[in-house]
Parts: structure tokens; sequence; C-alpha cells
């Protein structure tokens, strides 16, 4: 599933594109990319319609479009009300302009400035719905985002609340930064490039981790994560791109994650791979030494 930097850069995309335009028509070709809309294709198409696309949001990997009535009326004077959440899934698109494979576009919506905006989704995982905005620690957020905390990238992120809250937990550190609503934002690969940095491994008890080094390791996640923001997100396959169809290459600069059998950057020692909640942790066994039993 795409992580923070790959949420974001779509969401530049989508900024930078479609901002200001309204929409002029919507087409759903599988009902599946919108079963989180509980009332259905036919009622998201017709609240869709007419439309203004005043914004764009995100918290963590959720991505939204704000959206306005009132196409009379000036961008910067019309209200948005409600949110369309995009949930990209494990190969969710937003394309602009040409779909590479019509085979998997799910939905399609037109633009008043002729360019189609695009929902591709080979897996079919992901999905669009229609969400009233609300209000959540001065910020305006799609009401199913609500629970989603702030991530290492978001302005209001209150780095000492999220130490104090990780010190409490009595589990695994990296299942508490994969944990979306303690910090949102990590997956599995930042994750394991964050405690690489921080030289912390993921099998510790963040309860057992000091404050200083806690507040140390979500610095490195903001750090990774802006660098892998800078090189347009990490893509192993053609199922991540931007809103162009390019992929990214933060790939090439992996520290930790896929690097099982390599020698570690920092210290030499051959890194190893674990097995961790049906997924994979990297690590160096030197720099990150794993837990006493």
């Amino acid at each position: 599933m795409p992580e923070l930097p790959e949420v974001e850069v779509v969401r530049r995309g989508l900024a930078e594109h479609v901002t200001g335009r309204t929409v002029t028509a919507v087409r759903v070709h599988h009902p599946r990319a919108v079963r989180r809309h509980e009332a259905g294709p036919a009622d998201l198409t017709a609240r869709l319609l007419d439309t203004t696309i005043t914004g764009t949001g995100r918290r963590g990997k959720y991505l939204w479009l704000t959206l306005g009535d009132g196409a009379d009326e000036p961008l910067a004077r019309r209200e948005s009300n409600f949110a369309l959440v995009v949930h990209l899934g494990m190969s969710g698109q937003m394309l602009l302009g040409d779909v590479p494979n019509a085979n998997h576009l799910r939905i399609a919506a037109l633009l008043d400035d002729g360019t189609t905006l695009s929902f591709v989704d080979q897996r079919t995982f992901g999905g669009w719905m229609l969400a009233d905005l609300v209000t959540v620690d001065g910020s305006d957020v799609p009401a199913p985002v609500a629970h989603i905390a702030r991530d290492p990238l978001d302005p209001l992120f209150d780095r000492d609340a999220v130490v104090k809250v990780l010190r409490r937990k009595h589990s695994e550190i990296k299942r508490q930064l994969l944990d979306q609503t303690v910090v949102s934002g990590i997956g599995n690969i930042y994750a394991d490039e964050s405690l690489w940095r921080a030289k912390i491994n993921g099998a510790r008890l963040a309860s057992g981790v000091s404050r200083a080094k806690l507040a140390e390791l979500l610095g490195a996640a903001a750090d990774v994560m802006t660098d892998a923001l800078a090189q347009g997100g990490t893509s192993f396959d053609s199922l991540y791109v931007n809103v162009n169809g390019e992929s990214g290459y933060f790939d090439r600069s992996l520290d930790a994650y896929g690097r099982e059998g390599e020698p570690c950057r920092r210290c030499g020692a051959i890194m190893r791979r674990d097995k961790f909640m049906n997924r994979s942790s990297f690590y160096c066994p030197r720099c990150q030494p794993r837990p006493r039993t």
C-alpha cells in the first residue's frame, strides 16, 4: 500500500492540476470501486456532478478532494462542506489524461477544462467515497478520517505528545509506528528505514525506549519521508505512479528495507530479515541488536 510520501506526491499533483475545476460528468466503471460509499454509485455520481474541487487534503495515507457548490462564486468564497475521499488501496492510481490500461479503469470524472480524472485500480482494493467534513483538533477532515492521528510531516504534529503515548505502550515499537491512531503515514517500508536511522530494533518494547530515543525515531521518520518525497516516493513496480503515470525512485536509496544479505551501509554487518505481522522487518544486527528475551 502506498505510504505517506507516495500519497503526498499524488496530492500535490492533484492540487496543481484540478483545484478550481468543476466536475461535468462521472462514470463508475466498476461498482466495487465505490463500495465504501454506502448510498451507491448513482448517489456518488449525482452528488459529484457540478461540484467544484476547492482544494486537496491528506492525513497520513488518506487523500481527499474538498468539494463546493456555487459555480458563480469566486473559488476563494466557495464553501467546502464535504469531500471526495480517495482510498488508493494496494494499486490505486489517480491519473490525468489518457489511461494506459482501460481494463483497470474503475471511475472517470470529466472536468470543465476537458481533462479526465481517472481512478485506475488493478487489484480493486481502493475506491472513492463522499463524506462530510468534521473539525478535529482545529483541522477539517472527512469524517472517516477523524480517528487518524497526525503524521510527522504535519505542521501541527506534536512530537512530545506522541512520545508520551509511545512510552505507555507495552508492545513492539514497530507495531506502534504502524498504528495509524498513534502516528499516521508510516508503513512497513518507512518504519524499517526510520528504525535503521535511529538504531532501534523494531522488536523492542516502546515503553522500554527512552523519551530522547523515541523523539529521535520520530525525527528520523520525518527525515526519511521528506527524502522519499523529494524523489517521488518509492516504486517497486508499475502500480504506484504519480498523476502523470511516472514512478518514484527512492527505492534506490533504501538503507534497510529489502536489503537482506547485503552489508549495512553504516557498519558493514550483514542485514537480516525477520517475519513481523505477516510482513518482513529488515535490520542490522550490529546497529540494531534484538532485545534479549
